[in-house]
């Protein structure tokens, strides 16, 4: 059951990219166990370069644990800034390669090269040179997977980390899949691979040899999906730059809170994140969402769409504060959240609130030009202060 092939598609991932970043700027953290994350007590490693790996750092590790596995790391808080500076950097170089591009974060992207194969002896010269080219003009590694679509794709550029090259050939996925376990199709996390070892079901062999019908009665949902990437089928296209859905910035306190007041002000400054976010992709909002994570870990979400769009940092804080303002507060708070959606381009926005809107959006367009200068900490509102 081989799949049809009639495209290549390439899979870029840096390897370990924010320490990488870190190592690459300071000779000092070469060779060393160089851990990225936020440094307050429950603050997660974002990425640990592959020294600290062998300490057993890993992503998504809360930062105690990675500070008691490896004294010796060198912890340093993320600098978003020059991530996304140097992924500008790397997009540039892929779009020598291919207009087709869809980045799935700062550091990964696909890649649609299927025409691009004609201008190329080998079809493999293309990753091979987007390694080459990332290397010498930016001095980091990256790991790439080749072939006919993307979770072979995907699948191929972690099979040799770091600084791999995988390709997978037509005709080759089925005996490559077999003996993986079922956790790398897509769409198996913890919860579904309990009830398919439930089955005797642990490779990719396995899971193609099990009856369908069997598969949707446990699995609660049609199987045909996975069951199209077991044989290493997957027509889902390569979608440039897809549109974002939603935009929004949450924090996570080191000690929890309970005063509403202190609610305000911590949303005043979220507001000011998503705000400028929202500016600077040229959008507008008509739905603000706030988030509260009790101690508890109890998690609550609440949102409003409202009739006209905003792009304000004062509408979005007022919208939110309305809402927080209705919700009541019986146990402490350790995350607050504020995301806007039902985004579109173009309008003037009508201020929903009472300051003068055309007064707000000078003092507004004044402050964006300050951030896109200088960065966004080089001002902050009186009131978070």
């Amino acid at each position: 059951m081989a799949i049809t092939h009639n495209r290549w598609i390439i899979h870029v991932d840096m390897d370990a990219y924010f320490s990488a970043v870190e190592q690459r700027d300071n000779p000092a953290y070469l060779g060393k166990p160089v851990i990225i994350g936020g440094q307050g007590g429950r603050g997660v490693v974002s990425t640990a370069s592959y020294e600290a790996r062998k300490y057993g750092v890993t992503s998504a590790m809360p930062m105690v644990e990675a500070r008691r596995r490896c004294p010796v790391g060198i912890f340093l808080p993320p600098n978003m800034d020059k991530y996304a500076q140097t992924s500008d950097q790397i997009r540039h170089i892929f779009e020598a390669f291919s207009p087709i591009i869809e980045p799935l974060s700062m550091d990964e992207a696909f890649l649609d090269v299927t025409g691009m194969k004609y201008l190329y002896p080998d079809i493999t010269d293309i990753p091979r040179q987007i390694k080459e080219r990332i290397k010498r003009e930016l001095d980091l590694t990256a790991s790439a997977g080749l072939a006919a679509n993307k979770f072979l794709a995907k699948l191929a550029s972690d099979l040799q980390k770091p600084d791999g090259l995988v390709v997978i050939h037509p005709g080759e996925e089925i005996g490559l899949l077999a003996p993986m376990p079922v956790t790398k199709l897509w769409g198996v996390g913890d919860a579904t691979a309990r009830i398919l070892k439930k089955l005797h079901i642990e490779t990719i062999e396995d899971f193609r040899c099990c009856d369908l019908k069997t598969l949707e009665h446990h699995l609660g949902t049609c199987p045909i999906e996975l069951y199209n990437l077991a044989w290493g089928r997957d027509d889902r296209p390569v979608i440039p730059d897809r549109e974002a859905k939603s935009i929004g910035s949450e924090t996570t306190f080191t000690m929890d809170i309970w005063s509403k007041d202190e609610m305000r002000g911590v949303l005043l400054a979220l507001a000011g994140k998503v705000g400028w976010r929202l500016r600077k992709a040229g959008l507008y909002a008509r739905t603000v969402t706030v988030k509260i994570r009790f101690s508890s870990f109890r998690t609550i979400t609440r949102s409003v769409t409202l009739p006209s769009s905003l792009s304000l940092d004062e509408d979005i804080y007022q919208t939110a504060c309305e809402m927080i303002n209705k919700i009541p507060i019986y146990e402490s708070v350790r995350l607050l959240g504020v995301t806007v959606s039902k985004l579109g381009q173009g309008g003037r926005q009508i201020s929903l609130f009472e300051v003068t809107n055309e007064r707000q959006e000078k003092i507004t367009a004044v402050m964006d030009q300050l951030k896109d200068k200088f960065g966004e900490a080089i001002i902050t509102r009186g009131r978070i202060l």
